[in-house]
């Protein structure tokens, strides 16, 4: 049985795990982060003009999920005209759960797919909500206030290097060692993290190449192991499930 292990969340891990069970695989789950929800100022900011919202941009469920939790009427609030743009069918499965109804999904699930079918939207003067965290790349407000929207940031959650390190210690032993036989990575803060905790990052990165098969869930990600040194996989659609897909394939 082949060991597999999961960078993601524990609360995020679950959909991941079930994926590697079916494939017969061992899902070893080492969050390499913690999500920590957060009503931050600017949230309450957002919530505020949410009447006076043109577009709302959600780029992850974990943003669903802390609106919902601090503002449950949240959709009593936001103005029934306000259209919906999401990354991921995911987010978009959750914003239907949650009751928002989604108009706009990109089929390349980053900020540059969702930028390049704004571009055939006039932005000129329309107001545009993003909730998400503040360590999110600039790419997309920068590119959407070129085109003219006013775009308001709010942070809604915070990813966090947990205070526990421990799993991710006996982690980069077990890779070092020849425990792991691949890894996955599904954003560019789960790979800072597994390298912020190795003692040696020039081990670790020769290990990666050499003894584990690394996949990611896409280019933002796989760029971010180039810089570590690490070379990787990743499928032609970002999701977790084309990600461990691809693994098993490769496996």
């Amino acid at each position: 049985m082949v060991n597999v292990v999961v960078t993601r969340p524990i609360s995020r891990a679950k959909d991941a795990v079930n994926i590697i069970e079916e494939h017969n695989g061992n899902a070893v789950v080492v969050p390499t982060l913690e999500l920590e929800l957060v009503n931050s100022s600017s949230l309450k900011e957002m919530v505020s003009k949410l009447d006076s919202f043109d577009w709302l941009v959600f780029t992850s469920v974990s943003s669903l999920d802390s609106i919902f939790k601090f503002y449950p009427d949240f959709l009593d609030r936001l103005n029934e005209d306000c259209s919906v743009a999401v990354i991921g069918h995911k987010t978009a499965e959750v914003c239907e759960d949650y009751g928002l109804n989604v108009d706009l999904v990109p089929e390349n699930y980053t900020a540059e797919g969702l930028l390049d079918i704004f571009k055939d939207e006039d932005l000129e003067g329309l107001n545009i909500g993003i909730p998400r965290t503040f360590s999110a790349r600039a790419v997309l407000p920068e590119g959407l206030k070129s085109m003219g929207a006013n775009v308001l940031l709010a942070e809604t959650y915070r990813s966090v290097l947990p205070k526990d390190t421990s799993l991710i210690e006996d982690c980069v032993t077990s890779i070092l060692d020849g425990g792991v036989d691949a890894i996955t990575f599904t954003s560019p803060l789960t790979v800072h993290n597994l390298f912020k905790v190795a003692s040696d990052s020039d081990r670790l990165s020769k290990a990666l190449n050499d003894d584990v098969l690394t996949v990611c869930i896409g280019p933002i990600t796989y760029r971010t192991l180039l810089d570590y040194g690490v070379d990787c996989i990743y499928p032609d659609v970002y999701t977790v499930k084309d990600m461990l897909d691809l693994l098993f394939e490769e496996l």
